[in-house]
């Protein structure tokens, strides 16, 4: 815990507390600098540092875990703070870091390859990719609005970049200026909804926030209520809930395929983490405001998701990753449901709990599906759903991982931990009295089965091309850094699948 002395306005930092982003941020400096002197031949050692950095920054979590930890208090009140390394903020980074890992080990190859034609820069790359899991990583921690938004464009900055970092692709391009464009609308409707909390409040504080709304002059109500509102817009965004959506496809398909990735997931705990703050800390007494709304956009972003991915067709380029895209709008429509729920809830820390055991599934089996995917891309690079026809007789190993990852997705034995999260989920609705918000999700799931399984089904089924050029795909080597992300993704997922209960244990929040 930090506080400032003597009444001084400067304040004592707790390292330790920030060290996890701390690192993130300095390695990615360190990766920037040392590419200045790094020959051609060796910059896959900057990949090795980065993916070194990140591991690092998760293994000082278990050094958090002794009780919560503070910094950049006020001076005075130590119990007010900016920076707050709590329960809920250790699993929120512990899926950040960790997913930004699996992105670097997915990222190693991608840039091998493109090294060759010189597509990606690969020190820009780097730096860019930490930056941003520094910005993610700084997210959950933060206890006031200002820094919440400050961690959101830091996380968010950087992805602009990384999704138009191929050279000459106009595709990539053309994703970058829409995700740019899209997300800095979002942003400047947040500034403006945090400059209306604070013009009603007088502080930025979350904690405060919570105590001063309820004392709002009548007369600045409405302020106060569309303060509220315009403040969720920007992390609505993040989370690709609708109408803030369009972005996903393109920006999935123009991106590299690890950024793609990466944003399904880190870009996802970004928003949801943001949401769960301001909702559940800063505005508990207008949950009347936020809890209906939230619950009508759950209902929308998962219909919108899952009709748009059952219309892809298979035959179309890009069809998987435009598949995978959409689907992860259809998650995060199930991902809201707990959210919205804790504005009905008595027990409004069990329903967010729910939303971050169904972050840390999806997180695990998302991840793993993009992997395969890009192991596919080495040697179809449309990557059509098509091209994955007959992929068991081309690579069992990997026709049963992705197969397991897709039901996993789709909430079916043996994918036990997507049975169990979806259960958690709809549980936390009817618990809310939202009975209609379940029915909405059950018809969902229903949507999303068909999809999973048509393409989980092409995998077994009898490939199109020539023996020989099925054989001399499989004989493509696959690079150790990919080969190590469908393997930890594949082991978390059925260690998860065999105890699902340990997430629900896990994602315990602790913010209550």
């Amino acid at each position: 815990m930090t506080v400032a002395a003597g009444g001084s306005l400067v304040q004592s930092v707790d390292w330790l507390a920030i060290a996890p982003p701390t690192i993130a941020a300095v390695v990615g400096l360190v990766v920037l600098v040392a590419d200045l002197f790094v020959g051609e031949r060796h910059k896959s050692v900057l990949g090795w540092v980065s993916v070194a950095g990140l591991a690092a920054a998760l293994l000082l979590l278990l050094a958090l875990l002794d009780g919560d930890r503070s910094s950049f208090c006020l001076a005075g009140d130590a119990s007010v703070c900016s920076y707050t390394a709590d329960r809920f903020t250790l699993v929120i980074q512990f899926l950040v870091l960790g997913g930004a890992l699996l992105t670097a080990l997915l990222s190693m190859s991608t840039l091998k390859d493109a090294s060759r034609a010189r597509d990606l820069p690969g020190g820009e790359y780097w730096f860019l990719l930490l930056s941003s899991a520094a910005g993610a990583a700084l997210l959950p921690a933060s206890r006031d609005l200002a820094t919440l938004v400050v961690a959101l464009e830091v996380a968010s900055l950087p992805a602009f970049a990384l999704v138009g970092i191929k050279h000459g692709d106009r595709k990539s391009s053309e994703a970058a200026l829409k995700f740019f464009l899209s997300s800095v609308t979002a942003t400047a409707v947040t500034l403006l909804g945090v400059s209306f909390v604070y013009a009603t409040t007088g502080t930025l504080y979350l904690t405060e926030i919570a105590g001063k709304l309820q004392q709002v002059d009548p007369q600045f109500h409405t302020l106060a209520q569309a303060g509220v509102a315009l403040t969720l817009v920007g992390f609505a965004f993040k989370t690709a809930a609708v109408p803030f959506h369009f972005w996903v496809p393109d920006t999935y398909v123009g991106a590299p395929l690890p950024i793609a990735a990466y944003l399904s997931v880190i870009g996802k705990a970004v928003g949801f983490s943001g949401l769960i703050l301001v909702t559940v800390v800063a505005f508990p007494s207008y949950a009347d405001v936020w809890g209906p709304a939230l619950a009508v956009l759950a209902a929308l972003t998962m219909t919108a998701g899952n009709v748009a991915a059952l219309r892809q067709r298979a035959t179309r380029a890009y069809s998987a990753v435009r598949l995978l895209a959409w689907s992860s709008v259809g998650q995060a429509g199930y991902l809201l449901v707990p959210i919205a729920a804790a504005g009905y809830a008595k027990d409004a820390e069990r329903a967010i709990g729910s939303t971050v055991a169904y972050a840390l599934m999806y997180a695990a089996v998302n991840l793993g599906a993009f992997a395969v995917a890009a192991l596919v891309a080495r040697s179809r690079p449309l990557n059509r759903i098509s091209d994955y026809r007959g992929l068991y007789a081309e690579r069992p190993l990997t026709a049963l991982v992705l197969g397991f990852f897709l039901l996993c997705l789709a909430g079916l034995p043996p994918g036990i931990i997507g049975l169990f999260a979806k259960v958690t989920v709809f549980s936390a609705a009817v618990d809310a009295g939202l009975g209609w918000l379940a029915v909405v999700m059950a018809v969902n799931v229903v949507i999303a089965l068909y999809y999973y399984l048509r393409w989980t089904a092409l995998l077994f089924q009898t490939p199109e091309e020539a023996p020989e050029r099925t054989s001399e795909s499989a004989r493509l080597k696959v690079p150790a850094p990919l080969t190590a992300a469908i393997a930890l993704t594949a082991v978390l997922g059925v260690a998860l699948s065999g105890a699902p209960q340990l997430v629900l244990r896990f994602s315990a929040t602790g913010l209550f």
